[in-house]
């Protein structure tokens, strides 16, 4: 089976692809399709097609995407909604145009409404406002959505969707500028930490909820749903094909999260919290009793993931030194 991993230098694609190798090394047949983005511009339709024309796998995984936190979804708007959509529009109908019948796409948990309720069931999917701070990602993966809904529906295709909540783990982005709450404040913490600081200073109240979900966990969830037979895969998301949740189902304050980081990191300081920063969304938590229904769960621990990814990041920082 010759299976091409669109993003697979990503956080997400990098652990699909290891657990592919992890089937291939254990005598499965798998050929593995690959390219960076200098190799292949996936903006780029003209180039897509050849690729996918030339190489016809059997199976694609669209794991790429343009990707940032709050302040890089702020600041480049248009770059996350043409990246994003060019992407897709260009993988997805260039798949099947190559005759691939079976796609997985991954998206996001901001694909829900800013006040849906908790925790967010996929029909919660186009009931209300987004997120004004990350809308144009947002509508970007929305469409995701529906370019494989709309093939399926017209041509009979099985290209499928997952919808991860807030991930971290190896590969994660750890930017103090465009990264995402985990990995920017592991970095805060762990700073301060080799500094000797006293205190740091985390924005907003501590109040707010947040689930978080393993990297390995996302890949071991994403070939599930690719395996499952095409009748339970319709089965669970009709009558529109859509797509299915992926999370640990278990949410922690950030105040919590905080203290689990100071803890990883060996911060003996104080934790200070400032409430004049905006909070942000109150909760948010995904629905994933679809999922557990078909028969999978996260394994690995919120405090264990933590512990593993802070081990990673300076595996990486103590690499980085060594080469400057």
């Amino acid at each position: 089976m010759r299976i091409y991993v669109a993003g697979h230098r990503g956080m997400v694609g990098g652990a699909i692809l290891r657990r592919l190798e992890a089937r291939r090394a254990a005598g499965a047949e798998i050929d593995l399709l690959t390219r960076s983005s200098t190799e292949l511009d996936l903006t780029d339709q003209a180039a897509v097609r050849d690729f996918l024309q030339s190489e016809r796998p059997d199976r694609v995984i669209l794991a790429a995407a343009r990707v940032g936190g709050i302040h890089a979804n702020n600041t480049y708007p248009a770059d996350f909604i043409y990246q994003n959509l060019m992407i897709e529009c260009n993988v997805i109908h260039q798949a099947f145009a190559a005759g691939v019948r079976v796609l997985l796409q991954l998206g996001s948990s901001c694909i829900y409404p800013r006040a849906a309720v908790q925790p967010m069931r996929e029909e919660a999917l186009l009931t209300g406002v987004l997120e004004p701070t990350n809308e144009p990602y947002a509508i970007a993966k929305i469409a995701g959505i529906k370019l494989c809904e709309s093939y399926n529906r017209q041509h009979g295709t099985d290209y499928r969707s997952v919808m991860p909540t807030n991930l971290y783990g190896p590969g994660d982005n750890f930017h103090p500028e465009n990264s995402h709450v985990l990995p920017a404040l592991m970095r805060r913490f762990h700073e301060a930490a080799r500094r000797g600081d006293d205190r740091v200073v985390v924005w907003g109240s501590g109040r707010p909820m947040r689930e978080f979900l393993h990297v390995d966990d996302m890949a071991a969830a994403s070939l599930f749903v690719l395996d499952l037979p095409a009748e339970t895969y319709r089965r669970e998301t009709e009558p529109m094909l859509s797509h299915i949740n992926v999370g640990s189902g278990s949410d922690v304050t950030i105040r919590e999260l905080a203290g689990l980081l100071a803890e990883a990191t060996g911060f003996r300081g104080a934790l200070v919290f400032d409430a004049t920063k905006p909070d942000g969304t109150p909760r948010k938590l995904m629905d994933v009793s679809r999922l557990e229904r078909l028969g999978w769960r996260a394994r690995i621990p919120l405090e264990q993931g933590i512990r593993e990814t802070y081990a990673w990041f300076l595996e990486q920082e103590e690499g980085r030194l060594r080469s400057a």
